[in-house]
C-alpha cells in the first residue's frame, strides 16, 4: 500500500505518507482508517511529495465526494505537503477540501508543515 498513516490519539493528530502510486482504493482504505478511528476531527499532516496519484477524474472526484461528506462533522486542520511540480495543479482539487470549516494549508516543504500543524490546536 503507497498510503502510510499514523493516528495518534493522544496528540490528535494523524500523520500520513504517500510513496508510489496511489489508486482510489488506497485513498478509500486511508478514509474507512480515519473515520473507523475516530479521527475525523484531528489535525492531519500529508507528506505527497513521493506519491502519485494514479486515478482517472471520476475516481478523483468520487473521493473529493466521500471528503466532502464529512464536512458537516468537525474536521481538523489540513496541511498538505507536495513537490514543487504539482502543488500548483493541485490547487484545484484543494479548493474541495477547503469548504470544510477547518484550516487548510497547502507546502512544498516538510518541516514549515509540521511547524504550522504543531502550532494548531486540536478541535475540540
Amino acid at each position: 500500500m503507497p498510503i502510510y498513516w499514523t493516528i495518534d490519539s493522544k496528540q490528535q493528530l494523524v500523520v500520513v505518507t504517500a510513496e508510489g502510486d496511489v489508486t482510489r482504493a488506497d485513498a478509500d482504505d486511508y478514509l474507512d482508517a480515519v473515520e473507523g478511528g475516530g479521527a475525523l476531527a484531528y489535525r492531519k499532516l500529508y507528506d505527497a511529495r513521493a506519491g502519485n496519484v494514479v486515478m482517472d477524474h471520476d475516481e478523483m472526484m468520487a473521493v473529493a465526494f466521500r471528503i466532502r461528506n464529512y464536512h458537516d462533522q468537525p474536521v481538523g486542520a489540513l496541511a498538505i505537503v507536495l513537490a514543487d511540480n504539482v502543488a500548483e495543479l493541485a490547487k484545484r482539487m484543494l479548493g474541495i477540501l477547503a469548504t470544510a470549516d477547518r484550516p487548510i494549508k497547502l507546502f512544498t516543504r516538510l518541516t514549515p508543515a509540521q511547524r504550522w500543524i504543531d502550532s494548531l490546536a486540536p478541535v475540540q
